[in-house]
C-alpha cells in the first residue's frame, strides 16, 4: 500500500496567545493547495487553550464538526440547549446543519486544555441541528481500536451524518492493531502522541498517514501511542 505522509512540522500553525493551533489542513489564515482536506474529512486542528479561555459563541452550518479531549477539560454549550463538559478520552459530536451557534472553552483555572477539532462534510446540507457525545466503557478503555464514529451508530459508536467510520487507536509499547481498508475508501491516521510505524513509515506525535489503496492497514507502537484512523467513503 503507498502511503501519504503528513509531517507534524509541516503543519499550519497559529499563535494567539490563548490558543495554540496546528492544521492539518487549510484554515482560517493558513492555506495550501496541496492540503485542502481528505476526502470528506475538511479539518484537523490540534489545539492547546490556556486556562479560562476559549472559543465564544459562533455559528457554523453544513458541518459534521467533533472534538476529542486528550487532556484537560472541555466546556461545551449551543443554541440546542447542550451544556456539557468533556474529560479526557470522550467525544463530542456535533451536526451543524441548516444552522447553530456554539462556544467552547477551558473551564479549569490551571490545567491547560489539549484537544482535536475535526470537521467533516455531511453527506446532505441542510439537516436538522443535532447534538451527541461518546463516551468509552470499561472494555473499551483497553481496546486497542474502538469504533467511536460512524454512519449507523454500531457498536455503540456517535452517529455522523457522513459514510465515514471513525476509530480510536491506543496501544502499549511493542502492541500492533490492523484495519482493513476495502476499495472505494480511503484511510487517514492521524497519531496524537507516541511513536508509531504504520505499513512500515515512521511517525511521531502529531503526524498523519494517508492511502486510498485497498489492503491491510498495520500500526504498531514503538512506544504508548493514541490516535485516531478514518475510514472513508
Amino acid at each position: 500500500m503507498n502511503f501519504t505522509i503528513r509531517r507534524s512540522e509541516e503543519r499550519g500553525f497559529a499563535d494567539h496567545g490563548w490558543l495554540r493551533s496546528h492544521h492539518t489542513f487549510s484554515f482560517a489564515g493558513y492555506y495550501d493547495p496541496q492540503f485542502m482536506g481528505f476526502r470528506s474529512l475538511r479539518v484537523i486542528n490540534e489545539d492547546h487553550v490556556v486556562p479560562g479561555a476559549g472559543f465564544p459563541t459562533h455559528p457554523h452550518r453544513d458541518m459534521e464538526i467533533f472534538s476529542y479531549v486528550v487532556e484537560g477539560s472541555l466546556e461545551h454549550k449551543d443554541s440546542m440547549g447542550n451544556g456539557r463538559v468533556l474529560r479526557p478520552g470522550q467525544i463530542q459530536l456535533m451536526s451543524a446543519g441548516s444552522g447553530v451557534t456554539h462556544s467552547e472553552f477551558n473551564p479549569s483555572a490551571t490545567e491547560r486544555l489539549h484537544l482535536l477539532q475535526i470537521w467533516l462534510q455531511p453527506q446532505t446540507r441542510g439537516l436538522r441541528p443535532g447534538y451527541t457525545e461518546w463516551h468509552p466503557s470499561t472494555a473499551s478503555e483497553t481496546s486497542p481500536k474502538v469504533l467511536v464514529i460512524s454512519s449507523d451508530g454500531r457498536e455503540d459508536s456517535a452517529v455522523i451524518h457522513q459514510k465515514a467510520d471513525v476509530y480510536r487507536v491506543r496501544l502499549g509499547a511493542g502492541e500492533t492493531v490492523t484495519h482493513p481498508l476495502v476499495p472505494g475508501r480511503g484511510a487517514w491516521f492521524q497519531l496524537i502522541r507516541g511513536r508509531v510505524e504504520i505499513n512500515g513509515h515512521a511517525l511521531k506525535s502529531g503526524d498523519a498517514a494517508s492511502t486510498e489503496e485497498a489492503g491491510t492497514v498495520t500500526i504498531t507502537a514503538g512506544e504508548a501511542a493514541e490516535g485516531l484512523l478514518f475510514d472513508l467513503a
